[in-house]
């Protein structure tokens, strides 16, 4: 299924970016980041929370300050523009329920009008075989980002590690990721600037988190992350 929705893409656009935005409800709750959406908002999370036992209280500004929350739909929107990417670039967008729904994805839609999920690009009667289960749905995504031409993660987790990996060891495929730490200033401050300074900025900061070659040194990260030790250098050798 998720080779026929990259045939599909690639049918509409020779080229594509995945983004996997990690914007639903359970990520925002379990990393303790506050957005601004008031009461509603904090009683939304505090009942997420209780899912989990021994959960750690974490202070909302601690967290974004050290990098910890995702940047939301808008603030992806406004990076990728800053990187150079414009309207007409066709964006696959990995993702359950954004919190939030279709407002909070309405600015990085506007940004991005060839915007694509599981959902745009399929039938219900195709995902129905997997719409019962979470983990399909997500190995679903997980391949439409691997072949995709950029890979933009929007957290640090699991599936974005392996996804990073893996593009490192097949051939090299670009994987950007946001400097959050040093975005969250940027984005707090950005209208008191002009685009083009903004842009500058941004480009500045993301120094280090564009995905290049060399980029991560050895034995940094995890080895489904950074698999070095396996990735052989070329040989000026016949």
């Amino acid at each position: 299924m998720g080779t026929k929705l990259v045939e599909r893409l690639r049918q509409r656009n020779e080229r594509y970016i995945a983004l996997h935005l990690r914007f639903e409800p359970d990520m925002l709750a379990f990393t303790g980041c506050y957005y601004g959406g008031g009461e509603k908002e904090i009683n939304d999370m505090a009942k997420l929370r209780k899912q989990w036992k021994n959960i750690p209280h974490r202070n909302p500004e601690k967290a974004r300050r050290n990098g910890r929350c995702p940047l939301t739909p808008e603030e992806v929107g406004l990076m990728l523009r800053a990187l150079g990417y414009g309207s007409d670039t066709y964006l696959y967008v990995a993702s359950g329920e954004i919190y939030g729904g279709e407002t909070a994805l309405a600015p990085l839609k506007q940004m991005f009008p060839n915007f694509f999920t599981k959902d745009t690009l399929s039938t219900k009667d195709e995902l129905r075989p997997f719409s019962a289960y979470s983990s399909r749905l997500a190995a679903i995504d997980f391949v439409v980002c691997d072949q995709s031409d950029v890979f933009v993660t929007n957290n640090n987790g699991n599936m974005a590690r392996m996804l990073s990996g893996r593009r490192r060891y097949f051939g090299h495929k670009r994987t950007i990721r946001p400097n959050a730490k040093k975005l969250k200033t940027l984005f707090a401050s950005r209208q008191n600037m002009t685009f083009e300074v903004f842009k500058a900025k941004l480009k500045r900061y993301q120094k280090g988190f564009m995905g290049d070659p060399m980029e991560m040194r050895p034995g940094r990260g995890q080895f489904f992350e950074n698999p070095s030790a396996c990735i052989c250098k070329k040989s000026n050798r016949v």
